[in-house]
């Protein structure tokens, strides 16, 4: 199994601490405040515009809040380069697949494991000891995710030939390469078919049974509620709700806002 790359500093949660961020006149987020704790997976669902992603972009780094703050492990987030977050342990996916269509899967999975082994270059030249012994644990990574998310057999295969599902399942492999313990997925369903869906649940609930944490944005509201351990729901920049998935549809201003006219469009 892959070993977390930090050791972390006991109770891992994410913490938003009321969050604000504004662009001129308009704010995007208003004191938005929410935790997420070790193992948890969950949801984080509004309507468009709500400001799902641009709170992604500040706990990644991408952004700076106008005011409050995010922290993990303990440790402050807020005002780190996405660089200096990714260290924390905390890696993200996009929208829009990131990866190196060219290569083949194998070697984008290979490329994610370098983030934590950087063998020195006079190990590198000599083959030392410690050199041989990260080659191999680079190997091990590659091949728990390969085989967590089922790609072993299209490891040759470059990603542009993997379908659209298999693409996302291959950011998913680089994703557990790093060593992280909190994954961000944004719109992971996003183009999937149903089976496909029905599969990218099973490997999330799997990346949770290896010691990741995950918070996801979704709007395939079947994959949210049979996913989630909680969800939090953000409607023009507030919070208006957070709960497990029984509370979320059935809440009146979560239907009012988001899921339609009646808890049954959910």
């Amino acid at each position: 199994r892959l070993a977390p790359r930090h050791a972390g500093t006991g109770d891992d949660r994410l913490e938003v601490r009321a969050v604000t961020k504004r662009f001129g006149g308009l704010t995007v987020l208003n004191e938005v405040t929410f935790a997420v704790r070790a193992r948890e997976i969950v949801g984080l669902i509004g309507p468009n515009g709500a400001g799902k992603t641009t709170l992604f972009n500040i706990i990644t780094g991408f952004l700076l809040p106008t005011a409050g703050e995010v922290a993990y492990g303990g440790q402050r987030v807020s005002g780190r380069p996405p660089a200096g977050v990714a260290a924390l342990g905390i890696t993200r996916t996009f929208q829009i697949t990131s990866l190196f269509p060219e290569l083949s899967v194998e070697d984008n999975v290979r490329i994610a494991a370098h983030t934590w082994a950087r063998p020195g270059l006079a190990g590198v030249l000599a083959r030392s000891r410690g050199y041989r012994a990260t080659e191999r644990a680079i190997d091990d990574a590659v091949e728990e995710a390969l085989g967590l998310t089922r790609l072993t057999a299209e490891r040759r295969a470059p990603a542009r030939a993997l379908s659209y599902g298999g693409q996302r399942g291959l950011e998913m492999a680089v994703a557990l390469a790093t060593r992280s313990r909190l994954l961000l997925l944004d719109e992971p369903a996003a183009g999937l078919n149903a089976g496909e869906t029905d599969r990218l649940r099973e490997l999330i609930v799997a990346l949770r049974a290896t010691g990741l944490t995950v918070l996801v944005i979704e709007h395939d509201m079947r994959l949210v509620m049979g996913l989630c351990d909680r969800i939090v729901v953000l409607n023009h920049g507030e919070k208006i709700a957070e709960g497990p998935p029984r509370e979320i549809v059935a809440n009146p201003q979560v239907v009012e806002a988001y899921l339609g006219t009646t808890a049954d469009h959910a």
